[in-house]
């Protein structure tokens, strides 16, 4: 059984502790004036008040970390308003008009408190406030009152950074308000200034990072760290140079996102952080020792009542084959997006590792195959060390035209959507006991990897372009990517556009699906035809639709092959298959033909060429948008600058509605 995680980030702690309080403290969250003294004299008990806050920050038990968000609402909405999912939400799809009232008016920005405690932004605001205010007003060593403080300071800089990256300017309130006032007016605050509000977050950034040690260790590791609070200020302040929020391109913002990234960096390294060597077992190796973690989820698998927090990811990324629930269904647009083993582009493929769409799986990026699972591919769990994944399909009847798709799959326990899985941070010690439901790796919000790309890109942003290339390539090799053109693909990024382009594109790769997509394509403004997109030369999203594999079975003759039920190359007890048998014994020497005179194959990588040779067509999958009424991509600009929903202006009409959505509040002030 493995062992309880005690905080990171994904706080058991809490869960512990709140249960050892006396029943005050829990009564003061139904109590929005209350304020019970001893939680801020007893360092038990306000461990327990932050550790409470931790909680109502992160995913809670089975979320599906790589693709959560707490600004959907825990949901995989953005990661569908991206490339790496499919699937129509508020966000992608087309609208009448773009109105306050409308299903697409996020509605993060909080709601009228009400007569009981909800977890949203202002409750969290209201909580930390309440911390920092009256923890100073009583006994409390100042090591330990520190401490807590800082946390709390990075959360409360979380906070409203979630929002201001959503919504440009929001109220600053950062004293505990009261509801009970008789003159209302008091608490009628204002949106503030976008600029404002990020010199407020980056203010309780510095002090996060002043109060709280540059690392954690023993049963405090995963804590908010100084170093963490010094690496998500360098996060604030590149969203705050992207073209998002700085169309003027002025380079003293990217200045200043150089300097803080600098810092960080400086600070993690200093600390034992760094680059994982080994990327693949980097996702899943947890605790401590991995050097990559800066903001991490640890999650522990004790199931017993109140402790048990499962990460989800691994149960819906496996298969249902495996007993998994196949719930994730990355896209052909990610998968054609790796390069290839050197660093090209499959559309500029070298003669050393070319490319191929019939064995798109070939001669790949190392991080390709830690991050799909395809058909044939090695996916081993606990139970199965030798699973593999097959996800072909056939016809049971001739089709009537070449618009039929095949609906007979191998997989008899039901096949995913897009003919393609999900393997980033599975684990091959995963056990399918209860279909994976329990999983102990943790998720990593934000990795030293990011640190360094975020360098990268404010080092273009100040013309310090080699430096920027650099960093890039860092991360390249230690992927594993090949020398190649001698600069591991990035031989032809010269110009900052280009190499602003680049980091863009290294950072679709390494962060795939790490809820880092919807923010990098909204900061750089690149779902719609643009400045930013004919600038950087990439393709932006609106008019697409995003698409699946089918791997369609074939016979020897090349012709479809067709059958009600029989699987053609699920071999019998004897070693017989229709076809052929797909997981044969080696060395295997296919039985002469025509066409195979007798060849020896030596294993089963070379078995895989064989088989997608011969026995199977690859053909594009195009049915995962919705396929009626010629569905595309919609992306409309109001969503670069979320709007508040009408019912919250209804009770609070001191606050200015965004430009774009009947109102005249301008995010870029």
């Amino acid at each position: 059984m493995k062992k309880i995680k005690y905080i990171g980030l994904f706080t058991i702690l809490a869960t512990f502790s709140l249960g050892s309080c006396n029943d005050d403290f829990l009564a003061e969250k139904q109590d929005y004036s209350g304020v019970n003294e001893e939680v801020f004299q007893d360092p038990v008990q306000a461990q327990a008040y932050v550790d409470y806050i931790y909680s109502q920050f992160l995913p809670g038990d089975n979320a599906v970390t790589r693709t959560w968000d707490l600004a959907a609402g825990g949901s995989d909405d953005f990661s569908q308003t991206t490339e790496e999912l499919a699937g129509e939400v508020n966000f992608n799809k087309p609208w009448a008009s773009i109105v306050p009232t409308g299903a697409n008016c996020l509605p993060y920005i909080g709601a009228r408190m009400g007569s009981s405690v909800s977890n949203n932004t202002w409750t969290r605001l209201k909580q930390i406030n309440l911390f920092l205010e009256n923890v100073e007003k009583y006994g409390m060593d100042k090591a330990t009152k520190d401490k807590l403080k800082g946390q709390l300071y990075f959360w409360r800089a979380w906070q409203y950074f979630d929002m201001v990256k959503l919504y440009g300017g929001v109220p600053l309130v950062l004293t505990p308000q009261n509801p009970i006032l008789d003159e209302a007016s008091n608490n009628q605050i204002p949106r503030s200034s976008t600029s404002a509000c990020i010199e407020q977050i980056v203010s309780d950034l510095d002090m996060a990072k002043s109060l709280l040690p540059a690392k954690w260790s023993g049963a405090d590791w995963g804590r908010i760290s100084g170093s963490a609070a010094a690496a998500f200020k360098g996060r604030v302040l590149l969203t705050w140079a992207s073209p998002l929020f700085n169309p003027t391109d002025d380079t003293q913002r990217w200045q200043r996102a150089y300097d803080a990234n600098l810092e960080a960096k400086t600070l993690l390294e200093a600390n034992g952080f760094g680059l994982e060597a080994n990327w693949a077992t980097m996702l899943t190796k947890e605790g401590s020792v991995n050097k990559e973690a800066v903001i991490v989820y640890a999650y522990n698998i004790v199931p017993t009542q109140n402790l048990e927090r499962n990460n989800g990811s691994e149960r819906a990324c496996r298969s249902k084959e495996a007993l998994g629930a196949g719930s994730i269904s990355p896209t052909k647009q990610m998968v054609d997006a790796f390069p290839m083993a050197d660093g090209q582009d499959i559309t500029n493929s070298s003669t050393t590792y070319p490319y191929s769409a019939g064995k798109f799986f070939k001669n790949r990026d190392p991080r390709f195959y830690s991050t799909f699972a395809y058909n044939g591919a090695k996916w081993p769990y606990a139970e199965n060390v030798n699973f593999k994944q097959w996800t072909y399909s056939w016809y049971d009847k001739a089709p009537a035209s070449a618009t039929v798709l095949p609906n007979k799959f191998t997989e008899t326990l039901g096949a995913n959507s897009s003919g393609i899985y999900l393997n980033k941070a599975t684990s091959t010690t995963a056990s399918n006991n209860a279909n994976f439901s329990y999983s102990g790796t943790d998720y990593m919000e934000m990795r030293f990897t990011e640190v360094v790309l975020n360098l990268a890109e404010c080092a273009i942003g100040i013309n310090k372009l080699s430096e920027g290339k650099d960093l890039i390539k860092s991360i390249r090799i230690r992927a594993g990517i090949k020398i190649g053109d001698g600069q591991y693909g990035l031989a032809s990024a010269i110009a900052r556009d280009q190499l602003f382009a680049a980091a863009l594109k290294e950072r679709k790769i390494e962060f795939a699906y790490e809820n880092k997509r919807f923010y990098d394509l909204r900061r750089w403004m690149l779902f719609e035809n643009g400045t930013t997109t004919s600038r950087l030369g990439v393709a932006p999203l609106n008019g697409t639709r995003r698409t699946g594999y089918f791997i369609v079975a074939k016979k020897t003759d090349g012709t479809k092959y067709v059958h009600a039920s029989v699987d053609p190359f699920l071999a019998n007890a004897a070693g017989v298959a229709p076809i052929v048998n797909r997981d044969p014994v080696f060395p295997y020497t296919i039985p002469a033909t025509g066409k195979n005179p007798g060849t020896v194959i030596a294993n089963y990588e070379a078995y895989m060429d064989y088989l997608y040779d011969n026995y199977f067509d690859i053909v594009e999958r195009d049915n995962l948008d919705p396929t009626t009424n010629n569905w595309k991509f919609t992306w409309y600009k109001e969503y670069y600058y979320f709007g508040i929903y009408q019912s919250l202006l209804d009770t609070a009409p001191y606050l200015k509605q965004t430009k774009g959505w009947g109102g005249d509040f301008d995010p870029l002030q």
